[in-house]
């Protein structure tokens, strides 16, 4: 994933939920902690410049692959672009903060979002 400063949050959003359609970024004005979830008041909209919004002016491609675990990832992207990324997994028809389980890969989170899409749109049927 290319990471430069004229691209806007929402961006940098839609790359990443192109390879994992059941999870998705969301970017904070503050870091966290491995295990702890970002206060909704402190999520970045996602017409601003990454510019804006970084403390490490840093140009270059993250590499991001299924193995990576969501601590790993968000971890990433502070240390070598300044920004605070949050991931959410689907959960029927709400996203979530995966803060409690930072420590799965993106594949398997991604899988249980799929899984959980899949039963709620099954009970829609109903």
């Amino acid at each position: 994933m290319l990471i430069d400063n004229n691209m806007k949050i929402k961006d940098l959003q839609a790359d990443f939920h192109k390879k994992f359609p059941f999870l998705k970024l969301e970017f904070y004005a503050g870091s966290h902690r491995v295990g702890e979830s970002s206060p909704a008041r402190e999520r970045l909209d996602g017409e601003l410049l990454v510019d804006e919004v970084r403390s490490v002016h840093e140009v270059g491609h993250l590499t991001i692959h299924e193995a990576m675990s969501v601590a790993t990832l968000e971890q990433q992207f502070l240390e070598k672009y300044g920004l605070n990324a949050q991931v959410f997994r689907r959960s029927g028809n709400l996203w979530l903060q995966t803060s409690a389980t930072d420590y799965w890969t993106l594949a398997e989170q991604n899988r249980k979002g799929g899984h959980s899409e899949e039963l709620f749109r099954q009970k829609l049927e109903e």
